[in-house]
């Protein structure tokens, strides 16, 4: 069975809700990361980096939240949750994944995170590259609404796919900031959508997470 090292609203967010919509079993293992879980011995022989999340594929073991959520679409193409190989919109199914983790996250990170990017103490560095992660998680919003003002109801247009789940949990992680996603014109009914899904309320429910969703 499908194993997924997770912790609630965080990076195994988007392969949760994946795992929820492919429908086959599955098991979940709360890290305890607000006790170290995550940089204990065991845990780093799964990841080495010390980040959730991680997922058990009988021999496979895989980290990094966007490679899962590949290896999840490839592995039960029946689902159709991304284009077929080879195709153009396959192509663009990969773009918008790499832009989300390598793009929206990242900057994201430096927001939550401000303190790995300066020396230790320095209070003011910290406070800057705060607000320049907003303001450029402003800007990639912007565009990820005018991306789904032409696209459609989805990322890829009419059809859902794997990545609506990665959207959907970095547009959370948003919800604290001055201009939070559910704001934008487009972006904000996206999630709305998104939210009627049964398989995202479930992952809601079994995280134990509470409102606002996003």
């Amino acid at each position: 069975m499908l194993q997924l090292h997770y912790f609630p609203s965080n990076a195994s967010m988007a392969p949760h809700i994946l795992l929820e919509e492919i429908g086959v079993p599955f098991a979940l293992k709360r890290v305890a990361r607000d006790e170290g879980e995550h940089k204990s011995p065991a845990y780093l022989k799964l990841n080495p980096n010390g980040l959730i999340p991680v997922l058990v594929d009988g021999e496979l073991v895989l980290y990094e939240a966007a490679a899962i959520c590949l290896h999840l679409v490839d592995s039960h193409p029946e689902c159709g949750l991304a284009p077929a190989l080879g195709t153009a919109e396959r192509a663009h199914f990969y773009k918008w994944l790499v832009w989300m983790t390598n793009t929206l996250q990242a900057s994201l990170i430096h927001y939550f995170y401000p303190d790995r990017l300066v020396d230790p103490g320095n209070a003011d560095g910290t406070a800057q590259v705060k607000r320049q992660a907003e303001a450029r998680v402003g800007v990639l919003l912007d565009q990820l609404d005018g991306h789904l003002a032409e696209a459609g109801p989805w990322m890829m247009g009419e059809r859902y796919s794997a990545l609506d789940p990665y959207a959907f949990m970095l547009c959370r992680w948003t919800r604290g900031f001055q201009r939070p996603a559910r704001e934008l014109p487009h972006v904000g009914p996206y999630l709305q959508r998104l939210l009627q899904r049964p398989a995202l309320q479930r992952a809601l429910a079994t995280e134990q997470l509470q409102a606002p969703w996003v």
